[in-house]
């Protein structure tokens, strides 16, 4: 009886928190201290200041041609990501984890020296009127990837997450959030790194999004 109601109460639990990180992250509101950084066609950018810390918090929202379905499949596609994310080298699963997966990535920043972490990602959908909507999370968990390596920085601050809502049946509003520390990359130059890799990311996102496998992959 036990088994049966345990794991219903913890989807329960992982809706309700999903729920209000979706709505968070769907909201700039200038009282919050969001400040609109970059505009373009693509992306607008936002950031704010972080608390006992020069570096600076981003959110970015821009338009992807493609149904949220798919574009959740590319950001799924997490060991492939040395092939079509900016600056990252290499990727690992480490473990799935019940509503949740512990991965490892390592970055080529061309600005500094190799840095790594290992990610706590927790991941959930539910349905809207005009299609799934998606909701991601993640926090540090290096205590669970590989020991840190001699000449690579290792990232003790990573925090952040996806929101993917559909606009209509074939397009997707992505918001993107992240705040990280930079050890060793002076802060001013760490928040004009983060406004270029963000662009870089959404970039990405839309041309990857145009292999037909990742709509395969989703109806799979």
């Amino acid at each position: 009886m036990h088994w049966r109601v345990l794991p219903s109460l913890a989807s329960i639990f992982l809706v309700c928190v999903s729920s209000s990180f979706a709505v968070e992250l769907s909201s700039i509101n200038v009282e919050d201290g969001w400040k609109l950084t970059i505009e373009t066609r693509d992306v607008a950018i936002y950031s704010r200041p972080h608390t006992d810390s020069r570096l600076k918090e981003f959110r970015a929202i821009g338009p992807i041609d493609a149904p949220t379905y798919a574009v959740h499949a590319v950001i799924d596609d997490f060991e492939n990501y040395p092939k079509f994310m900016p600056y990252t080298t290499e990727c690992r699963l480490i473990k799935r984890d019940g509503d949740s997966i512990v991965g490892y990535q390592r970055l080529s920043p061309k600005i500094c020296a190799d840095r790594d972490y290992t990610l706590r990602v927790w991941k959930n959908s539910w349905p809207a009127p005009e299609g799934l909507v998606f909701v991601s999370h993640w926090t540090p968990a290096n205590e669970l990837g590989p020991p840190e390596k001699k000449g690579v920085v290792r990232v003790k601050v990573c925090e952040g997450g996806w929101l993917l809502e559909p606009d209509g049946a074939i397009k997707t509003r992505a918001t993107y959030s992240v705040y990280t520390d930079s050890v060793g990359i002076p802060s001013f130059i760490a928040n004009r790194a983060s406004q270029t890799g963000i662009s870089r990311l959404f970039a990405a996102l839309r041309k990857q999004v145009k292999d037909p496998k990742y709509a395969l992959r989703a109806g799979l």
